[in-house]
């Protein structure tokens, strides 16, 4: 009776392990385009999600905190829980489309006995404090955190998001064509080594 060596079965918890990472890579892709797609076709300021809005930081002006290029997620509202020292984002004119983020220097609650809370705000580098008062109505919220330079792929998805996907499609179909080769492949190998197997005697055993 003849007996082809087949080498040992792959472990499924590998297989389910490896499954589970490229599906966990592939719905952070979709959501990370995704989101920044969806950005960038909505022009509404109040846009958000789950409560977050992020920004790309495209001045020096919170270096070395902040560096151009990084995406800052803010916290929409809880203004009234702004302290000195926080970092800000907001729209420094009440008509434009414009917004900075800079650190908190001082809280003028209740200015000018208007009940309306204002803001004194600086950036990091800047020798000198913003010029302007910064009303409640104009903070769009407190920064929480940021990611290195993750602002440039930001920017290049929203104002090139077709390039995107064109190069999404086109990668699609490259990992489809090598996996039918190296798939072609290994079935011929596998041929190959069973067609040997079955004529070399060394491998008969008697039972």
């Amino acid at each position: 009776m003849s007996r082809s060596n087949k080498g040992p079965p792959e472990k499924k918890g590998y297989l389910v392990y490896a499954i589970v990472r490229r599906l966990i890579v592939l719905m952070f892709c979709i959501a990370l385009i995704g989101g920044a797609v969806l950005f960038a076709a909505n022009t509404s300021p109040n846009k958000s999600l789950l409560g977050y809005r992020y920004y790309t930081v495209i001045t020096p002006s919170m270096e070395p905190n902040y560096n151009v290029g990084d995406l800052v997620f803010v916290k929409v509202g809880g203004v009234r829980s702004i302290e000195v020292g926080d970092v800000i984002t907001f729209n420094p004119s009440s008509d434009g489309k414009a917004y900075l983020t800079h650190r908190v220097t001082q809280k003028l609650s209740d200015y000018q006995n208007t009940g309306v809370t204002c803001f004194k705000t600086k950036g990091d580098a800047n020798n000198t404090e913003d010029s302007f008062l910064v009303d409640e109505d104009r903070v769009i919220g407190r920064v929480t955190f940021r990611i290195p330079k993750l602002g440039y792929f930001i920017r290049f998805v929203q104002l090139r998001w077709y390039y995107i996907l064109a190069l999404a499609v086109m990668l699609g179909i490259a990992l489809k064509l090598l996996k039918m080769y190296f798939s072609a492949a290994d079935e011929e190998t596998q041929d190959t080594a069973e067609h040997t197997q079955a004529n070399d005697p060394k491998i008969i055993e008697k039972e």
